[in-house]
């Protein structure tokens, strides 16, 4: 009877630029491949509708980049390395006791 906030409620809402992306490159696409195939254009005795039939292709070959980094924006429940349960490898005890010696500043031995 209202809304659903199961989910938590926000929807796709993430990446608006990348979805608007999407959506103009497809409606472009469609359109110049449409009128490439449809409309007889010719300038001066050149015709333009190949010109305009790879435009759209290529525009539509964009818009599907802009779906994916759209659908990828979207995806919820991910799950952390601390999230997780997992016993730390030797790999990972190595690389954070490389990464805190690297960000700990270094002292001589003459400074208190």
């Amino acid at each position: 009877m209202g809304k659903d906030t199961s989910v938590g409620g926000s929807g796709l809402t993430h990446c608006k630029f990348v979805l608007v992306f999407a959506v103009l490159m497809d409606l472009l696409g469609v359109a110049a491949l449409l009128i490439g195939v449809f409309a007889p254009l010719e300038i001066r005795g050149r015709d333009f509708g190949d010109l305009l039939v790879y435009s759209g292709a290529l525009l539509i070959l964009f818009s599907m980049g802009g779906w994916v980094m759209w659908y990828s924006g979207n995806i919820e429940g991910l799950a952390f390395g601390k999230e997780l349960t997992y016993k730390r490898s030797a790999v990972d005890r190595i690389a954070r006791s490389l990464s805190r010696r690297i960000r700990r500043p270094h002292r001589s031995p003459s400074e208190p």
